[in-house]
């Protein structure tokens, strides 16, 4: 199996400005391989095993759909559909009840 590597940075202002569009305190949102973090530390968040899961399959989507690809597709389901029915945002939901999903990945 081919290892998942996946990044995490903390107090990231990407993710303060998604925090403050999304009306949250706290937030994680991925770009590439990247978990930017707002309002949570990295222990707080590698706590949160649905979470991490949830973050996690937004990165897997990103290898398959490509970044620009994902991106792409992402914003325009949101505007189609609403953030909550966005199919990335579903797939994401489920992915943080399969026990499997860290399964190869490496979280740096």
């Amino acid at each position: 199996m081919e290892t998942l590597h996946c990044r995490i940075r903390e107090n990231s202002k990407v993710a303060r400005l998604a925090a403050w569009k999304m009306g949250s305190s706290n937030i994680a949102i991925v770009f590439g391989r990247v978990i930017h973090l707002h309002g949570v530390s990295r222990a707080e968040f590698l706590g949160n095993i649905r979470w991490v899961r949830h973050e996690v399959r937004h990165v897997r989507q990103y290898r398959e759909y490509g970044f620009w690809g994902f991106l792409r597709r992402y914003l325009a389901d949101w505007v189609r559909f609403g953030y909550y029915d966005i199919p990335f945002e579903k797939a994401a939901r489920l992915a943080e009840h399969n026990a499997r999903e860290l399964d190869g990945v490496e979280i740096t």
